[in-house]
Parts: C-alpha cells; structure tokens; sequence
C-alpha cells in the first residue's frame, strides 16, 4: 500500500499517466490544444480515487493540466514556428487582454462550486466538436483578420473562458482565426502561442485560488497545482509534442477538424457521465 492505494493498483494508475502525457502532446501539437481535455480526464480520476473531495477536485485537475500545457504547448509553438506557420501579431494584439481575462478566470475559480467547471467544459467541448465536424469552408464572419479593438476582446474573452474550462485556450483562438479566414493549419500554429500566453498566468492564478483550500488537497500540492502530477505527466508530453506538430502538417485540413471534432466530443460524453453518476 503506498497512500493508501494497493501498489498494483498504482501501477496501472503510472501507466494512465504516461499515456496520457504522450497523448496530450501528440493533442497539443495536431490541434493546438495543450492536450488538457485528455489530461483533465485522467487526472481527475486518480484523485477521486486519492479520495480528494469533490468539491475541490475538478479545479485540481484543471490547475493540473494548465500547468501541464506550459511546457508542451511552448515545445509546439516553437516547432510550428520553424516551420514558418505562426502569426505574431495576433498573439501580440492577445498577450496583455488575454492576461487579464486569466485573472477573472482565477477569480472565479476561487469562489465557483465544482459544478460550474464541469458544465463549462462539457458545454465547451460539444459547441467546438460541431463547430468542426458540420463546418464548412464558406463559414467566413471576414477575409481578414478584425481592428485591435476586436482583437483585444478577443483575447480577454479567450483567458477567461480557457481559465475556466481548463485549456490553453487554442481551441478558442483556432475557431476565431478560421472564421476570419485564416487556414486551419496556420490557426493551429498561431494557437499554440496563445496557449503559452494563457498557461503560465493561469497556472499560477488556480495555485492562488487554492491557497485557502490546502487542508483538503493532496500532498505536493500548490493550491489547486498537483506538482506530482506536472512532474508525470509534462516530461512525456513535452517529448510527443513535436510529433503532433508534424504530423499536423501532413493530414489534409478537412481530416483534422473531423479528427478535432470526434475526440471533443468524446471528452464531452465523459464528463456528462461524471455529472450523471457522482
């Protein structure tokens, strides 16, 4: 027994961990993504069963996989910008809104019940998935990227709302720049840039929302951070992002929305069924 859980039972639980870390990189560099909606999942089942309460443990694993994505999203951007993909001016016009939009995020990641971060997600997850399984190519709001002005909004709305569904907000920025006409593959590699704008802020900003939570959070915990969990998971997921990367600039754009869309909506009907059955 070690924490009070059978050593087998550990052991499969190690083995989840580097499979997920190894398939959020992979996530985070196909789809600009930062791999949480694979990361949230997994980690927030080990600390159900680590017996962390429930009230706290939804915004554990999204602090969790936040931290996670710093490292995997940051090794992503530089790969998609060697290889010339990436728009700067946008993630220049998003860094400070952006910023600030994580910290309304983290606020309300202080007083918010566990519940309203399970809706969100799951709410999230299904509009994103039709957005990409029943998109068209002539669903255009403009040609060109808007003014500052929208930009700006933009980028505020993406740090709030990835604060509280727990991503790095590329999925966010990915849907804006295709419906300002930008390809999907340049969206994606713009987006991975974001999720490092939007990932360290809001990591640090769950671990100050859990301050006040520590008696109820597991050990080597920094507020609402599993440092633990960082440590497991981000190695992998820092060496497998690469390959997403890659692998994103050879499959045709209609087959990675089809295969962006099915694997949100996966992670959706997981989380209706956590709502269901806890």
């Amino acid at each position: 027994m070690l924490f009070g859980i059978p050593v087998g039972e550990l052991a499969l639980l190690a083995g989840a961990i580097l499979i997920a870390g190894v398939v959020s990189g992979v996530m985070s560099g196909l789809f600009g993504i930062g791999g949480s909606t694979v990361i949230i999942p997994v980690v927030y089942e080990i600390f159900r069963l680590l017996e962390v309460p429930d009230e706290v443990r939804m915004q554990l694993s999204i602090g969790t996989a936040l931290a996670v994505t710093v490292p995997t999203t940051l090794r992503a951007f530089f790969t998609h910008r060697a290889k010339g993909a990436v728009l700067i001016e946008p993630l220049r016009v998003w860094a400070i809104p952006a910023a600030l939009g994580v910290a309304l995020g983290s606020y309300i990641a202080y007083i918010a019940p566990a519940v309203v971060f399970k809706t969100a997600f799951i709410l999230f997850a299904i509009f994103m998935s039709l957005r990409f399984l029943l998109g068209r190519d002539d669903w255009r709001v403009g040609d060109r990227l808007p003014g500052t002005p929208v930009m700006a909004a933009a980028g505020f709305s993406f740090g709030a709302l990835a604060t509280l569904v727990g991503i790095a907000g590329g999925s966010f920025s990915t849907l804006f720049l295709t419906l300002y006409g930008t390809a999907f593959h340049t969206a994606v590699a713009t987006s991975t840039g974001l999720g490092v704008i939007i990932g360290v802020p809001a990591s640090i900003g769950y671990m100050i929302a859990g301050w006040p939570h520590m008696a109820a959070l597991p050990p080597l915990s920094v507020g609402f951070v599993s440092v633990l969990g960082v440590l497991l998971i981000a190695p992998a997921s820092v060496l497998a992002a690469p390959y997403g990367a890659r692998l994103a600039h050879r499959l045709s754009k209609r087959k990675l929305e089809i295969g962006f869309g099915l694997f949100l909506m996966f992670v959706a009907l997981r989380f209706v069924a956590s709502l269901v059955l806890e």
